[in-house]
């Protein structure tokens, strides 16, 4: 049986492939903008994808959050770290994002107990 992390990024995968497989010069420049802006530069790829993370909760884009969680956790983002995202989130978008705060946290249980 696979886990939400192993379901999230396998249907990401299937369906960015068949999305660039449109081969739509203006999604594929976005796809490649969105690759390369969290690149490490005068910000490192770590703070990137905590702003990301912060942005897409405030969005209230659940798969965004996965992704930048994922993300996060790849570059080292501790639990402690997640609250005070979290904080931020909550407190820039409001009561509107406790939901997202919850699917968050229980998608970043999920990643931590997977850790190989």
């Amino acid at each position: 049986m696979k886990n939400k992390i192993e379901e999230y990024n396998e249907y990401r995968e299937k369906m960015n492939e068949k999305i660039i497989a449109g081969s739509n010069k203006v999604i594929k420049r976005f796809f490649n903008l969105d690759t390369n802006a969290y690149m490490d530069g005068v910000l490192d790829t770590k703070t990137k994808e905590m702003l990301g993370l912060v942005s897409s909760m405030v969005l209230r884009c659940d798969d965004c959050i996965k992704h930048h969680l994922i993300n996060s956790h790849k570059n080292g983002l501790t639990t402690e770290e997640l609250f005070e995202i979290f904080a931020i989130a909550n407190l820039v978008g409001g009561s509107i994002v406790i939901p997202h705060t919850r699917r968050a946290l229980e998608f970043w249980e999920e990643i931590e107990n997977n850790v190989e």
